[in-house]
């Protein structure tokens, strides 16, 4: 009989258990708010039958959620199966070398010494009246108690020549060796043109000067420090370097802007070779 008289005997007998009714609840939680005397503020009391507020907490994205897995069988193979429909992006070639890597170098086309002035000599092979050369000829000037030679000039190639009395001329002012030739034959042309019979013998190049920038300041005091044998430093008197450079036999005039010049040559490959000598010591005393 106890069992048939207790409050789970219908669940057990399979019948439905009695109605709830909302409204009592409701009655019950009113009437406790009415007894309490101190609610804190800080609980929110809602009502039994009201449904739980939706949890509104952002999930983070993840690098996994912004893209879907492959399995085996969706990637392809190779290249050849990737559809044609997608564009194909040529990305250039990147140097992952550093760039303190690769310094300048003096075969960089940038910093290559530049012909700025040749001399050279030749031997008209006869005596020259001055005074009539300088009378008749144009662009020309004569002035002994000077210089003993007329100064000659001409355009093209823009040249000056030195012209003595013994038949001896020094033109300069040219930037190749063609230039100095073809400038050096147009003045015995001149000559030839005045009623002397002027010759073209023993053309000789005597001097080429070059100069070039480093793009870098030089301590010129811990240069001429450093290579006393070689080179005199008088900022007083003047303002370069003076290195004197023994293979191959060239002067170098040294800036503290990092100007160069290069004079003494022969040929054109000397200056090439002094630069490339000078070059690494220049850099070695770049200032920081």
């Amino acid at each position: 009989m106890d069992n048939l008289m207790s409050p789970y005997s219908n669940l057990s007998m399979g019948t439905t258990t009695p109605l709830h009714h909302p409204d009592e609840d409701l009655a019950n939680f009113q009437h406790q708010q009415q007894n309490n005397v101190y609610l804190p503020k800080q609980m929110n009391f809602a009502p039994p039958h009201a449904p739980p507020p939706p949890l509104m907490m952002a999930q983070p994205q993840t690098p996994q959620s912004h893209f879907i897995p492959m399995t085996p069988q969706q990637q392809p193979a190779s290249v050849s199966e990737i559809p044609s429909s997608i564009p194909k992006v040529n990305t250039p070639a990147i140097d992952a070398s550093p760039m303190f890597m690769n310094p300048m170098t003096p075969l960089d086309s940038s910093i290559l010494p530049q012909l700025q002035n040749i001399v050279s000599t030749v031997n008209l092979n006869c005596k020259l009246d001055l005074k009539k050369i300088a009378l008749h000829a144009r662009n020309a000037e004569y002035n002994p108690k000077r210089f003993a030679a007329v100064i000659m000039r001409i355009r093209e190639p823009r040249t000056t020549a030195l012209i003595f009395s013994s038949g001896k001329m020094v033109c300069t002012g040219a930037k190749s060796e063609d230039d100095s030739r073809l400038a050096a034959r147009k003045y015995a042309r001149i000559i030839q043109k005045l009623g002397f019979n002027a010759k073209f013998l023993d053309f000789k190049i005597q001097n080429m000067v070059g100069s070039c920038d480093v793009k870098f300041p030089i301590r010129l005091e811990g240069l001429v420090l450093t290579h006393s044998k070689f080179s005199s430093y008088e900022p007083e008197l003047f303002p370069g370097l003076i290195y004197r450079m023994v293979k191959p036999r060239i002067v170098l005039l040294i800036f503290v802007s990092g100007k160069v010049v290069l004079t003494g040559a022969k040929v054109r490959q000397e200056i090439y070779d002094a630069f490339d000598n000078i070059f690494p010591i220049l850099k070695s005393f770049k200032k920081s």
